[in-house]
């Protein structure tokens, strides 16, 4: 089959604490990650890096609020907002009083080339 579909409100969440939908797994991909998350309000996840995996990652924010700790630092995020993490850095998210829902992309670095200018 050239395509696949799934809904993510059709997908049974797992992980350590049943919080993430493997969207990867679902949709068969094979050129990189790419999971969802719900965390409840006022809630932390996962403080982990890619070290080991060598993964840059990308993180969307597509509902609710709350913050990033990323090395230390607090980045406040909200709807909307995109963040980038070198394999290295130490992240975790942690949701504002309307919870957070986000989608984590992940590939090796330097495994994208580039197509044209964009």
């Amino acid at each position: 089959m050239s395509y696949s579909v799934v809904n993510v409100n059709e997908m049974e969440p797992g992980g350590r604490t049943g919080r993430v939908k493997f969207v990867r797994r679902e949709l068969g991909l094979e050129a990189f990650g790419l999971n969802w998350f719900e965390l409840p309000p006022e809630t932390e996840g996962h403080e982990h890096d890619e070290v080991e995996s060598g993964q840059e990652e990308v993180n969307v924010v597509v509902a609710g609020d709350g913050i990033w700790r990323v090395d230390g630092e607090e980045v406040p995020v909200r709807e909307g907002s995109i963040l980038r993490f070198d394999p290295e850095a130490v992240r975790c998210p942690v949701s504002g009083q309307k919870g957070m829902t986000f989608l984590a992309i992940g590939a090796r670095r330097g495994s994208y080339e580039a197509q044209g200018s964009f």
